[in-house]
């Protein structure tokens, strides 16, 4: 369906009219298909097929910031709005005695390519499908990981023993009771509801605003061809790398929107 977009453009034609003419309003009329509207919020986004598959660098990216010392142990980069919103976070858990760092962020293709090599190398003694299944308990495959996208964020300690007594329990508790208010949701719960792919993060806290979108930008944009490039690639038309992975996520996160 077409839209029509009224541009007016106020002319004062002075040069050879009388002095008393009134001023005249000329009326433009511009057609913008929604193809045009959805390829400008695209671009507003950043979606593109190289970004959702985390092929790109997003230090040189000026929708991306980088966290200061105090939030994270190491050099990270977040998308800018998800930043924003992970510091009002850290100022009302504050505010409650709670504190948080950030272990990891974004991570690109190749980034998470070095991580997925260096795991398939530690399991050489299992067969290739026995490998892949072993690091996808916890690690994505290149461009399938949320981590490409710059809004998730991995919280404090990446074992679930920590969360389940003392501080880590009482810091877990709080992002349960808070961080959907600011965005922030845990992707990767327990299974018991038929949630597949990876095991329980309760680290892994994901900033759906964006993510959803960039989500159904990949469902909609990427298939298996486009996941190459590494060991045990080949895998993943077998082991259904994007729905079960991909999209294993927390029912919350499936019906955000």
């Amino acid at each position: 369906m077409k839209l029509l977009v009224l541009i007016l453009f106020l002319g004062y034609f002075l040069m050879g009219c009388n002095a008393k003419t009134k001023d005249t309003v000329i009326i433009e009329t511009i057609e913008i298909t929604k193809d045009t509207i959805d390829t400008i919020e695209k671009d507003t986004l950043n979606i593109s097929k190289d970004f959702v598959l985390g092929k790109f660098d997003y230090k040189v990216d000026s929708t991306f910031v980088k966290v200061s010392t105090k939030y994270a142990n190491k050099t990270i980069y977040l998308k800018d709005e998800v930043y924003r919103a992970f510091l009002q976070m850290c100022d009302a858990a504050t505010k409650d005695g709670i504190s948080f760092k950030i272990i990891s962020g974004t991570r690109n293709f190749y980034e998470q390519k070095a991580i997925w090599k260096r795991k398939w190398s530690a399991y050489k003694n299992l067969n290739p499908k026995e490998r892949a299944l072993k690091i996808l308990e916890y690690s994505s495959m290149p461009s399938t990981s949320r981590h490409h996208w710059g809004t998730d964020i991995d919280l404090n300690s990446l074992n679930n023993s920590y969360f389940n007594s003392g501080k880590g329990l009482k810091e877990h508790k709080w992002l349960m009771a808070n961080a959907n208010s600011f965005g922030f949701y845990q992707v990767y719960t327990e299974k018991t509801n038929g949630r597949t792919g990876y095991q329980l993060e309760k680290w892994h806290w994901s900033y759906l605003p964006l993510a959803s979108q960039y989500l159904a930008f990949y469902n909609a944009n990427i298939g298996e061809k486009d996941i190459s490039g590494f060991k045990g690639s080949e895998l993943v038309s077998q082991l259904h790398i994007i729905e079960n992975y991909v999209n294993g996520i927390s029912e919350k996160a499936i019906n955000y929107n």
